[in-house]
């Protein structure tokens, strides 16, 4: 198996955290359809690589497993980048003060993230919600626009 480093996954992050930095949360559904049309398969392979190696995800809470992989700054286009691995619901809700963006991939069955099978789901600034994944487990790559999340 090939070695996977931070940098080789945040590379791959960079055209969906400019796009997300271009087009805004503002309007989730055009975000989702800009999104859709970037090539994720590099990235989703290299994510995948990384959570089988263990360091993708290392800490755990309410069976909730997490890790991030940056901090909000100009690298990143002033997003922070987390990853989840996570079935059910998580164990509370949060809001997103300027928004929340998702990249969904399946680690196992048919996944579902808030109800949605989709490969990414973005939320509007002020929005608030239970992560919850139903129908399997699946692995999430969150990006929000300067860090900002406010957990209940």
């Amino acid at each position: 198996m090939v070695e996977v480093t931070r940098e080789d996954i945040l590379r791959h992050c960079e055209p969906i955290a400019a796009r997300i930095a271009a087009v805004g949360t503002g309007d989730p559904d055009a975000l989702v359809a800009a999104l859709e049309e970037l090539d994720t398969a590099a990235l989703e392979a290299t994510a995948l690589a990384a959570h089988a190696a263990g360091w993708l995800t290392p800490k755990e809470a309410g069976g909730v497993k997490f890790g991030r992989l940056s901090r909000a700054d100009a690298t990143t286009h002033g997003l922070s980048i987390d990853a989840v691995d996570m079935s059910g619901p998580a164990a509370g809700a949060h809001t997103h003060p300027r928004g929340e963006v998702e990249l969904c991939i399946d680690l196992v069955g048919e996944p579902a993230f808030d109800g949605r099978r989709q490969r990414f789901i973005a939320y509007p600034p002020g929005s608030r919600h239970v992560p919850t994944v139903s129908g399997g487990r699946m692995l999430i790559l969150y990006f929000l626009p300067g860090g900002e999340i406010v957990f209940d």
